[in-house]
This record gives structure tokens, sequence and C-alpha cells, in this order.
């Protein structure tokens, strides 16, 4: 009998020693996931925090950034128009161009000057008789396409009998620049500017217009660009 209660009694204890280990190793589901997640939160913050510092940019900040429109303002557009029987103003126009990266056109008669048609002293030349009229407007062949979307005009001719030739006036009637900014420069052997531009501004009398200037033919890119910054345009 003995015997027997000794075993029983040691079946009992090996009974509530395992159910106590079994208790023992059931933790709860939720607290582990609850532990994971506080965890995962923590380090995505502390990753935010450390790209913030070293000037990376989180993802979600950069395709912000990429679906912004571009705020960046455009730069004024600048066109260089010019008229030139002889190629002398053609030399400082190219130059301008260049110097302040604007855009090139060359005013193209219809019907082209011949050296006969620039002969000053005879009186029936064809530059004579246009000079001789005021109201002579010769004819242009092309057009400057958009000119809209020009803020600035610079406009170089040679100095005929002191003035512009009468093309210019053609070619300045021949558009709107209300609004603009306008300076023109010439080009001669002997001449000033004088009021060479004054039938230009007549003809564009809504436009804002800045001083000319003469060029001789050989005019440097330096002398040629120390006017056009001091137009105070770029």
């Amino acid at each position: 009998m003995k015997m027997k209660k000794i075993v029983t009694i040691l079946l009992a204890a090996i009974m509530i020693l395992s159910l106590a280990a079994c208790a023992g190793g059931n933790e709860p589901a939720g607290d582990s996931d609850s532990n994971t997640t506080s965890q995962s939160g923590s380090e995505g913050s502390k990753t935010s925090e450390e790209s913030r510092q070293s000037g990376e940019t989180p993802s979600n900040a950069a395709d912000s950034a990429d679906s912004s429109p571009d705020q960046e303002p455009e730069g004024i557009k600048i066109l260089v128009a010019y008229f030139s029987a002889t190629n002398n103003t053609e030399g400082v126009a190219q130059k301008l161009a260049e110097g302040l990266g604007a855009d090139l056109y060359k005013i193209t008669p219809e019907q082209p000057y011949t050296d006969e048609d620039l002969d000053y002293g005879d009186s029936d030349s064809r530059s004579s008789v246009e000079m001789n009229d005021p109201s002579a407007r010769p004819a242009i062949s092309g057009s400057v396409e958009n000119m809209e979307q020009y803020d600035v005009v610079l406009i170089g001719y040679p100095i005929w009998w002191g003035e512009a030739p009468r093309i210019m006036s053609t070619f300045m009637e021949s558009y709107d620049f209300s609004g603009k900014t306008l300076a023109a420069f010439c080009t001669s052997a002997s001449s000033g500017f004088g009021s060479s531009d004054s039938a230009l501004r007549s003809a564009a009398d809504g436009a804002n217009w800045l001083d000319g200037h003469r060029f001789s033919a050989g005019a440097s890119a330096d002398d040629v660009m120390e006017w056009a910054n001091g137009l105070g345009i770029n």
C-alpha cells in the first residue's frame, strides 16, 4: 500500500510540474505583435529624421517636389533686328546678339540695293529718291515670327542722309511694339546718332525707348557690349 501511495504522489507531482511548464510557455500574441509594431515605427521615425539631417529627401517629399509646377521665372526675350546694305551694321548686330544671347533678324528688302542704288552723289539713285520722300516705304521680304514674344527689340541701321533708311519705317509700321523696350543703334563713317531714330520713335510711340548709339563700322565686341550693358535690359 505504501508503495502505491508513493507512486500516486509521484505521478501527481509530475502532472503538476507539467501543467506549470505549459502555462509558462504561452505568451499573449497581442503583446508580442504590439511590441514589434512599436519598434518598427520608432525605427521609421528615426530613419526620416536621419534623412532630414543628412540632406536626403524622403520618398514622399520627392514625389511632392516632382509633382509641383516649375516656379522659376523666365528670362526676358531680346531681338536684334537690323538692316545692312554694306554689311557694316550686320557686324555690330551679330556682336550684340551673341553678347546678349538674343535672336537675330535681318531686314531684307524685296528688291536688293545695288551699288548704283547706293550712289549718294546721284540724286536719281534709288536711295536718294527714297530719302527725299518721307512717305517712301520699301517692301521687306519675310517677317518676324511671333514678335509678341519679345520684351526688348534692338534696331540697327546705317545712317543715310542723317536718318534711318526708309525701309526701317516699313519695319516699324509692320508690328505692334506697345509695352516693349526699344533702342536703336546705327553705323556711319562720320555722322553721329543725332535724331536718326525720330521716325522710328513716331512709329512706335507706345514703346519704352532707351537712348540709341552710333558705332563705327569696325566696332569691337567690347564697345558694342559696353553700350548694351548700359541699357540695363539683361
